[in-house]
């Protein structure tokens, strides 16, 4: 990979776990971030950084994947000229559509795309990116690493990403610069850049709670695991802000952990999200 791409890489994650932090922790972490934040921007090239802000003054990623040919940005299919030539990496290309600059990965976890059916009711909500299947009473874990790992696989066996053990790997690599537990028993690990489907997310329970943040004040019981495509990003924030809306309030995080079964957790997770996940 090209030294400048995997600097926009390492940068576009930082801006986004910045944004995070508004919902998770507030001001705790900031600071840092920012700092760490300007100093890379720093060092990219002139022109690179300039094109990079721009970008990103207009709330856009600044860098996206390549995925099956097409820029996971916009949604353009690319020229096979312009792919091979972004996979070689020779120098930093961008999208002619939308002007996102791009990479390429060579192996990542995939989201598998739901099949619509073209009658019945439209789902709204949080059904439009679970599923009863995706429900786990009683997480069997109890370390953080193993805790993902369990939801990844589960993710995999029901069908809806492919590549689990890539899933867990990038979702640790994102608790390393700063833990997603969020508080109030909730911890939301996630993955983004999954593509070749929308978001999706699994919520795991533990009666016994998991150490998940030395910060934290209470244990975890609640973990939601996402996995989000590119253009989803900024979706994915309103998801979070309403998740931890949600569960900020004692009564529904005691209404969740009263089920026991996948069917009334899933009931449940959809009566309490009703007003806060649209």
């Amino acid at each position: 990979m090209h030294p400048v791409v995997n600097q926009l890489i390492q940068l576009e994650e930082l801006i986004l776990i910045r944004d995070e932090q508004k919902f998770m922790s507030g001001d705790a972490h900031l600071d840092n971030l920012n700092a760490a934040i300007k100093g890379m921007t720093a060092k990219l090239p002139r022109d690179i950084r300039e094109h990079a802000e721009k970008l990103t003054n207009k709330q856009q990623s600044a860098i996206v994947p390549i995925a099956e040919q097409v820029c996971s940005g916009c949604g353009m299919t690319l020229p096979i000229s312009l792919v091979q030539a972004v996979r070689l990496a020779r120098e930093v290309h961008s999208c002619p559509n939308c002007a996102r600059m791009l990479y390429f990965v060579e192996s990542a976890a995939k989201r598998i795309a739901s099949k619509r059916r073209r009658t019945g009711r439209q789902k709204g909500g949080i059904a439009r990116f679970s599923a009863p299947s995706l429900m786990i009473p009683e997480l069997s874990s109890a370390s953080v690493e193993d805790v993902i790992a369990e939801m990844a696989s589960k993710m995999e066996a029901e069908g809806f990403v492919e590549g689990s053990d890539k899933l867990v790997e990038a979702a640790l690599q994102r608790e390393a610069i700063v833990s997603t537990a969020v508080g109030h028993e909730l911890a939301v690990p996630h993955v983004r850049g999954v593509e070749g489907g929308g978001l999706a997310l699994a919520v795991g329970l533990s009666s016994k709670g998991i150490q998940w943040d030395g910060d934290c004040d209470q244990p975890t019981r609640i973990v939601v695991f996402i996995v989000i495509p590119t253009a989803a990003s900024a979706f994915y924030l309103k998801l979070l802000a309403g998740l931890a809306e949600t569960f900020s309030d004692a009564d529904a995080r005691k209404t969740l952990l009263d089920e026991k079964g996948a069917e009334g957790l899933w009931k449940a997770l959809q009566k309490l999200t009703r007003k806060t996940v649209k």
